[in-house]
């Protein structure tokens, strides 16, 4: 239920034009920004804000508006044709997404709407022509960045076009406010993209820990049909070459050929489906599996509800994130609040998830991610301390935290006001660059 609000916000127009807060995370373009949006739109409703959030209709069976939450509703918009058009494919309908969104607040009175929050670059090239029609702040979270990505592509991966580059540089100048997930991220708003440090606030994805909860490994194991004594490594992600699961496949490769006694026990699950350019060969990380003999070793498992996905946690000894970029990383935490340690790349924001709970991983050199994977599967007593320190790290990013910290950005951008003392701190030694 609701409490009444005595903030000087009261409504909310979230943007996210490319992926819907109703989709599935794990599979297309849904994924951490899917949770993001849900989750916050979700807590400020609890505390009496109300949140309406436009995304791209993909189907003709979508209502106009749909409830997702009390205090909250998706409105779709009409842009494009339903199916067939890829993320890459978006920039072209913006305009007929932004002619839609002002078509709704038409009918709406003046004021409407206290701020914008857009998320993803194309949702703040519409948030910043919204935000300026209806005389309200922008506040923009970038989640991903084209100038981040391509500094640590995947052998093989396209890099992002100069077009999105240009479009992330106008949206960080038209937003009153940034939010970063990480220092990481807010440092590179500002050397990559000229951001003013002022105007950039580092705010934290939590978890739900109501859901990624520690429980009992053999009866995980057990209710997702793995058997007690298997080892298991899993992966939680969508198919992509960015997210690196080949680099685990391979892995997993070189630690039977180093142990060929392990494949009695290991259990290696992907769970998640093709998205971005994993589309164009969606069948590729299986061939390559059977290609390295390991196909007996890696299960396939299609994106899975959250409740299930917690008993994957609890079920791995391992979480292995491999990815080549992460502006955060939730599977991180996911994994940690349910107790399961986690070895990640030491990219992005994955250090900041990880913390002193997990393993962090500076190459993508599969021979190096199989050593250090054996290595902690050998080391039972490694394990249990990792996970001694990965739930209580987890509880230190709970959503009701991020969600106060983003009001905070709110209330702060409806004053008018600049970056605060935290702010300050955070980002006083990060000195501004020229954009590359």
């Amino acid at each position: 239920m609701a409490v009444m609000s005595t903030s000087t916000v009261h409504r909310v127009a979230m943007i996210s034009v490319h992926t819907s807060p109703l989709d599935q995370p794990g599979t297309g373009d849904a994924g951490g920004l899917n949770v993001y949006v849900v989750e916050t739109a979700r807590r400020l409703a609890k505390r009496g804000i109300e949140v309406e959030i436009f995304t791209r209709r993909t189907s003709a069976g979508l209502a106009e508006v749909a409830p997702m939450a009390p205090g909250v509703v998706v409105r779709h918009i009409d842009a494009g044709p339903y199916e067939g058009l890829s993320k890459e494919d978006l920039p072209g309908q913006l305009c007929a997404f932004a002619a839609g969104v002002m078509r709704h607040v038409a009918i709406s009175p003046e004021g409407h709407y206290d701020l914008v929050h857009s998320h993803y670059w194309l949702s703040g090239q519409v948030g910043w022509l919204a935000a300026d029609r209806w005389n309200v702040p922008l506040v923009h979270t970038m989640h991903t960045m084209a100038r981040v990505k391509n500094a640590s592509l995947a052998e093989g991966d396209r890099p992002e076009p100069s077009g999105r580059e240009i479009g992330e540089e106008q949206v960080v100048r038209a937003a009153r406010w940034l939010v970063a997930n990480t220092d990481a991220e807010a440092h590179d708003l500002i050397t990559l993209y000229d951001a003013d440090p002022s105007r950039v606030r580092v705010v934290p994805p939590g978890v739900d820990l109501e859901v990624f909860t520690p429980g009992s490994k053999s009866a995980a194991k057990e209710g997702v049909g793995l058997p007690s004594d298997a080892e298991v490594v899993l992966f939680v992600g969508r198919i992509q070459p960015l997210k690196a699961p080949d680099v685990l496949v391979r892995a997993v490769a070189d630690m039977l050929l180093a142990n060929p006694d392990r494949r009695k026990r290991l259990v290696v699950p992907i769970i998640g489906g093709p998205s971005g350019s994993g589309l164009e060969r969606p069948r590729a990380l299986q061939q390559l599996a059977r290609d390295l003999g390991v196909a007996d070793v890696v299960q396939f498992v299609p994106p899975v509800s959250r409740a299930e996905l917690a008993q994957w946690y609890r079920a791995a000894d391992i979480v292995a994130v491999p990815s080549y970029s992460e502006s955060f990383g939730l599977v991180v935490l996911e994994a940690q609040a349910c107790g399961a340690p986690v070895v990640a790349a030491a990219v992005g924001g994955l250090p900041t998830a990880v913390g002193d709970a997990g393993v962090l991983v500076s190459s993508h050199d599969p021979a190096v991610w199989s050593k250090e994977l054996a290595g902690l599967l050998d080391h039972e007593r490694s394990r249990l301390e990792l996970v001694d320190r990965a739930v209580p790290h987890a509880a230190g990013f709970g959503w009701e935290a991020s969600t106060d910290a983003l009001l905070g950005v709110y209330e702060n951008a409806c004053r008018g006001g600049q970056g605060d003392a935290l702010t300050s701190m955070l980002l006083e030694d990060v000195p501004a660059a020229p954009i590359p």
